[in-house]
């Protein structure tokens, strides 16, 4: 039996502090779902990062700065709206007692891998090329997709902040190099099962790194209160950590 080691996503996860700022991608269909598409300046597709989003999805200005930020630094970054247009900001009643928060998740817990298989390769077929660099980064209800993704040979990394959704096997059959971006106070990754995590890491002699930010909670690297100094501090550092992840191993 595979232990929880992340449980599902909790009641701050229906909160968020919007942050400010103009997209720079595109929507586009891809596989028939809708696709948030950042692009590097040089139009190149070389290093691609697939982005599997919290519960706001990725059509959401918090997701979308960041991938602004990684394709301003020669990324090409996709991430499919696995919610189907039904996101937590499509529900500005999600903390009202009437709104059926468990049930909500569980549908898309159920739907989202039946969309990611096909998207995954429409993106290899047409936005790719036999050159291009895979990585991935999930946040909250999106880490256990890199984890899985961390199985396959053609994916170069992965990374994850805040993961919800993780049993013991997701690290256990990791295979590529991970980093974890974690909260120092965190209902869905405590620390017994960040040290769990790491224990398991070690024991496997993977390639990992762990980073920990004190003094933020669940749910800081997309849905940081910028107004709070630890906060932005810590949803910049952990974006750019992940920026020099992916370097790393795509620069080899």
């Amino acid at each position: 039996m595979s232990h929880v080691l992340a449980g599902p996503p909790g009641d701050c996860c229906r909160r968020t502090v919007q942050h400010v700022g103009e997209k720079r991608g595109t929507i586009e269909t891809v596989a028939g779902v809708e696709t948030y598409v950042s692009r590097p300046k040089d139009g190149s597709n070389k290093k691609i990062i697939l982005f599997f989003a919290d519960v706001y999805g990725p059509i959401y200005i918090n997701s979308q700065l960041i991938m602004d930020y990684w394709a301003e630094n020669g990324y090409l970054v996709v991430a499919l709206d696995y919610f189907e247009d039904d996101s937590m900001t499509k529900h500005p009643d999600r903390q009202a007692p009437g709104f059926n928060w468990q049930a909500w998740l569980v549908r898309k817990q159920t739907r989202a891998p039946e969309l990611i298989g096909p998207w995954i390769e429409a993106i290899r077929k047409d936005y790719g090329s036999s050159d291009s660099k895979y990585v991935c980064v999930g946040y909250c209800f999106g880490a256990p997709y890199v984890c899985e993704f961390l199985t396959k040979d053609w994916i170069l990394a992965g990374a994850f902040g805040h993961p919800a959704f993780l049993n013991e096997s997701h690290i256990q059959n990791v295979k590529k190099p991970l980093l974890l971006s974690c909260a120092e106070t965190d209902h869905t990754f405590p620390l017994e099962a960040r040290r769990k995590a790491e224990d398991m890491l070690v024991a496997n002699k993977a390639t990992y790194f762990i980073q920990v930010f004190g003094s933020v909670q669940h749910g800081f690297a997309l849905r940081a209160d910028p107004s709070i100094p630890v906060q932005k501090w810590a949803r910049e550092e952990s974006a750019r950590s992940i920026l020099n992840w992916f370097n790393h191993f795509c620069d080899l």
